[in-house]
């Protein structure tokens, strides 16, 4: 009785076709050849891969073998990274150069008028207008030229006597003119407490002044003429030439207005009222 491992082998292969023998031996050949190609390109490829190590190795310091880490496992897959770039950390504010202004120290702020303004200047409101004068004067803004003033007197006197315009740091000039009299107003304002000084000032100019010919004299004619915080009426009399001037201090201004050579302190208080009104436009010390 065949066996049957036979049997089973002659049934599968009873029906192949087989291929002459030349050609297997050509794709036997042919694989033989390919075989060793490979083998030659993993050579190839072995050679490089060891020729760059000792590059690598030349290249570092000291010729020193990179350490060789002990296994430990599994190996660390190494991270992939991600595909959404992450976000680069803001840069802190930049700090400013410009320097930060100092507390406002007293001096800072003494040129403030009263009414809290930053601006010092005298406002017009704060001179006489033309309804506070007899009627026929004309009025014009402006500076005015000539030694009308009563500090011109100075020059007079034997001793020096000191400025009052201490602490000025703003004026305005008027003048009245009609066909029988002019009148000048000038307006100061003066940095905080200086005001007070000008009076003071202006007391001890005509009150001690030595003059420098016989006849001349400078004095104080009235004080206290009930109009702002302080009112007084000064004159002189220089190579027989009287002259009179109204001074009117309200808050941090001061008014100084020529008046006629012969005017009394009663008629120097009829001005010095609306004077000091108008003064209070300008200074919140009313």
């Amino acid at each position: 009785m065949p066996d049957s491992l036979f049997t089973d082998l002659f049934r599968d292969t009873e029906q192949l076709t087989w291929h002459p023998t030349e050609q297997v031996r050509q794709r036997a050949r042919r694989r033989t050849r390919q075989t060793r190609i490979a083998s030659v390109l993993a050579g190839a490829v072995a050679v490089a891969v060891v020729a760059t190590g000792a590059v690598a190795l030349a290249g570092g310091q000291d010729g020193a073998p990179t350490p060789v880490l002990p296994a430990t496992g599994s190996p660390t897959p190494t991270p992939v990274p991600s595909a959404t770039p992450s976000r680069t950390p803001s840069p802190p504010p930049a700090t400013s150069n410009t320097p930060v202004a100092p507390p406002s120290s007293p001096s800072a702020t003494s040129d403030r008028s009263p009414t809290g303004s930053t601006n010092p200047a005298v406002p017009a409101a704060a001179m006489l207008r033309l309804s506070d004068l007899p009627a026929g004067f004309t009025m014009t803004e402006g500076d005015v030229d000539g030694d009308w003033s009563l500090e011109s007197v100075s020059i007079y006197c034997r001793n020096a006597s000191s400025s009052t315009a201490v602490g000025q740091i703003a004026q305005r000039t008027v003048s009245f003119d009609s066909p029988t009299a002019s009148m000048i107003q000038r307006v100061t304002r003066h940095s905080a407490g200086n005001a007070a000084t000008v009076l003071d000032r202006v007391r001890a100019k005509f009150s001690d002044c030595t003059p420098i010919r016989t006849g001349d004299s400078l004095s104080v004619l009235a004080d206290g003429l009930g109009a702002g915080d302080e009112s007084l009426l000064v004159g002189s009399t220089i190579e027989g030439e009287p002259s009179r001037w109204l001074v009117v201090r309200q808050g941090d201004l001061v008014a100084q207005v020529t008046l006629d050579m012969d005017t009394t302190p009663e008629e120097a208080r009829t001005y010095a009222r609306p004077v000091a009104q108008r003064l209070c436009a300008g200074t919140d010390a009313c």
